[in-house]
């Protein structure tokens, strides 16, 4: 992802309108996310060739190491010879001094911008500062979508199973007996035990003393 032109555009004007406010006329240079020139305007003009190049330079060296030249400075001066040989790798597009910032979209580096040429401390600073306030503002805000509602699974009823029955156990040497289901009798009815005497009518009626 690297910065388009209508961006650009938009990051120039409002640079521009501050460095008129400020009654500072600087060189403004634009990059992409490769370090490549996308735009560019010097308000000194013919004046201040010099400030073309140092604000493609910041510009440049912001994309580089994705943090601001003026950050860059502060580390890099501790490094014996840094400066020398990044401007000689780059051919020229090296620079340790405040004025260049990366232009981040939606988290992403997408370019860089350089300033030259403000006629006090701090001026070229504030002047980019300005330009990526006027794409952070046309930006829109993340819209919050709530995740969608899953649709409840309510756990199926768990019910208590019941016991079977347990077989009693046999004695040993005895013949297993099949056990008897229970049932409802109507009525006065009694169950018959396997071992009662089923009797004669006539021995019933002797037993009875002959009354039917």
């Amino acid at each position: 992802m690297s910065i388009s032109i209508e961006i650009a555009r938009r990051i120039m004007e409002a640079c521009k309108q501050r460095a008129q406010e400020l009654r500072s006329p600087v060189s403004i240079a634009i990059v992409d996310a490769g370090g490549h020139l996308v735009l560019f305007e010097r308000m000194m003009a013919p004046y201040g060739w010099a400030t073309g190049n140092i604000s493609l330079a910041k510009a440049s060296t912001a994309v580089m190491f994705n943090q601001s030249t003026d950050a860059v400075a502060q580390w890099g001066s501790g490094i014996p010879g840094f400066a020398s040989s990044m401007a000689s790798m780059t051919q020229g597009k090296f620079i340790m001094a405040a004025g260049g910032w990366p232009i981040r979209m939606g988290g992403t580096t997408v370019g860089g911008i350089g300033i030259s040429g403000g006629n006090a401390p701090g001026r070229d600073d504030d002047i980019a500062r300005a330009g990526l306030a006027a794409i952070a503002q046309a930006a829109p805000a993340p819209v919050y979508r709530p995740p969608a509602q899953q649709p409840s699974l309510q756990p199926a009823p768990a019910y208590p199973s019941m016991p079977s029955p347990t077989p009693a156990p046999a004695s040993p040497g005895s013949a297993s007996m099949p056990q008897t289901v229970n049932s409802m009798y109507l009525g006065n009815e009694r169950e018959s035990s396997p071992d009662d005497e089923q009797l004669p009518f006539e021995d019933y009626r002797e037993s009875n003393g002959g009354q039917s």
